[in-house]
């Protein structure tokens, strides 16, 4: 089947009972920034996306379904076909249209295995329009939670966990890695909950100084230590019929956390130098960035607090969000954003997450105030080499093993033709070596100054070269300094048969 004009009201209505996911392409970028978020979700196995400027139809839930519509599109499709194995193999329009996998121009068939698509691959399109392809395990819908921004299958499911859980009153435990949103997780709870009016009272719990923990926790009675006669509250006291926010909990000193285990088994504690317990009705959030299952921290304690856990995904697994994250951090200043530099925050892999991201979008939208058009090096401090989107896409007629990129600033015109020289001017076997996508190495050749373009070489020149290496095309591909795929396609053109 061929979803080429197929909406979200297609034979879609039982995907999150399918066994396995769609196939999905959200605009992370379009001319039109009011496009940006909208999506299409299709292409079960063996079905085909035809994406050309017409079709298929995109659309935000509850709104207008509407083709990419951009001039720079090619009317001829570009295909999207998933096999049994859930490959899909992109098959380029015979036309002019430049593509770009996660940002760099490709020219041949390209094969994406699932993994690959679980980790989002980012299209580019004509310069213009920028698309993320990724899977979809539910249908998009509108379900806003105050903060937790984004369009793809794995936010909407947070979302829906937190709508579940923030009436229950169980305890929350929230993991994640550093800067993915917890804090704002825990608020939105909060926020939707029955204790809303009440405060949100917060404690990071790694910046508590140990010997002082119990106070700030639990409070302390009139005279428990020096220099305090009067009774002291804690931060349960505090938080009595409202929501305790714990951060960073798998730092709780480990004498506080028995006195944890027992507020949260009966709501009991006792405060520093009292006498009698006290009560308290505190609804409880927890977060961490830590593996908590280990000997330093409670089991008895994970037990409690493991009520209800939401994970909170990193950045780079939710890549169809960047779109709408630039948008929703920058405004309209989000618009003057060069599409190259979308693709580049889009397919970068963001140890800081969603907070990095909002850093660097603050920093761009200041320098587009002050008339200076930001960069990726410019927005982005990387300390080592980071992979951004790290498996590579194969060639249709190979395997691709993922392995971690090289960024391409870092590499030398020198260690270029040597990896091409080096690998019998195979581009494939050449940025295995470097260490970069096939598509990667396409830009390398692009902007080499010594290798040249199969197609630009004149046919007499090749005639002579073929000549010179007794028609053996490995060697002409070297002495021509060209790629020996492309020298092969157009020798067969101008000597068919």
């Amino acid at each position: 089947m061929t979803y080429s004009d197929y909406t979200l009201s297609s034979p879609l209505a039982d995907l999150e009972s399918a066994a396995a996911p769609l196939l999905a392409v959200t605009i992370v970028w379009h001319p039109d920034r009011t496009r940006i978020g909208e999506q299409f979700v299709g292409g079960t196995s063996g079905d085909v996306i035809e994406l050309n400027r017409y079709a298929p139809l995109f659309m935000h839930p509850g709104s207008k379904a509407l083709a990419l519509g951009h001039g720079g599109i090619s009317r001829q499709p570009l295909r999207l076909a998933r096999d049994a194995d859930d490959n899909v193999t992109m098959t380029l329009p015979a036309t002019p249209m430049v593509v770009e996998v996660n940002g760099s121009t490709v020219k041949d068939t390209v094969q994406f295995n699932a993994a690959q698509i679980a980790e989002g691959q980012i299209l580019t399109l004509g310069r213009a329009v920028v698309l993320c392809l990724h899977w979809m395990n539910r249908l998009p819908k509108l379900n806003a939670v105050p903060g937790l921004i984004g369009v793809g299958s794995v936010i909407i499911g947070v979302r829906e966990q937190i709508r579940m859980v923030a009436r229950s009153g169980l305890p929350v435990l929230l993991l994640g890695e550093t800067g993915t949103g917890k804090d704002i997780a825990a608020r939105a709870i909060h926020a939707l909950s029955d204790r809303k009016a009440a405060p949100l009272v917060a404690v990071n719990m790694a910046a508590l100084d140990e010997s002082l923990a119990a106070l700030e926790l639990f409070g302390a009675a009139g005279g428990a230590y020096a220099g305090a006669p009067a009774p002291r509250d804690g931060l349960f006291a505090q938080a009595d019929q409202a929501t305790l926010f714990l951060d960073e909990i798998g730092n709780a000193p480990a004498a506080v956390q028995p006195m944890l285990l027992r507020v949260l088994e009966g709501g009991d504690y006792r405060p520093v130098g009292a006498a009698q317990d006290r009560r308290s009705s505190a609804r409880l959030i927890a977060a961490t960035d830590q593996d908590l299952d280990s000997a330093a921290f409670s089991q008895a304690l994970l037990r409690r607090l493991e009520g209800f856990v939401i994970h909170l995904p990193p950045l780079r697994e939710r890549r169809e969000d960047v779109g709408v994250l630039i948008v929703h951090v920058m405004g309209e200043q989000g618009a003057d954003l060069p599409v190259t530099l979308v693709a580049e925050l889009a397919a970068y892999d963001w140890p800081g997450n969603v907070r990095q991201l909002s850093h660097a979008l603050k920093r761009a939208a200041l320098m587009l105030r002050e008339g200076v058009t930001p960069s990726f090096e410019q927005l982005v401090r990387i300390t080592a080499p980071q992979p951004g989107n790290t498996t590579p896409p194969a060639s249709a007629a190979g395997s691709g093993e993922a392995q971690t990129r090289r960024r391409l600033a870092t590499l030398t015109a020198h260690e270029v033709l040597d990896a091409m020289a080096g690998n019998d001017w195979n581009i494939q076997a050449a940025a295995q070596a470097l260490g970069v996508s096939r598509p990667s190495m396409y830009k390398l050749l692009e902007d080499h100054p010594e290798i040249r373009r199969a197609e630009i070489i004149p046919e007499e020149e090749i005639a002579r070269a073929m000549a010179a290496s007794k028609d053996d095309l490995g060697r002409c591909a070297a002495l021509l300094k060209t790629p020996a795929e492309a020298l092969r396609r157009r020798w067969r053109v101008l000597r068919p048969g």
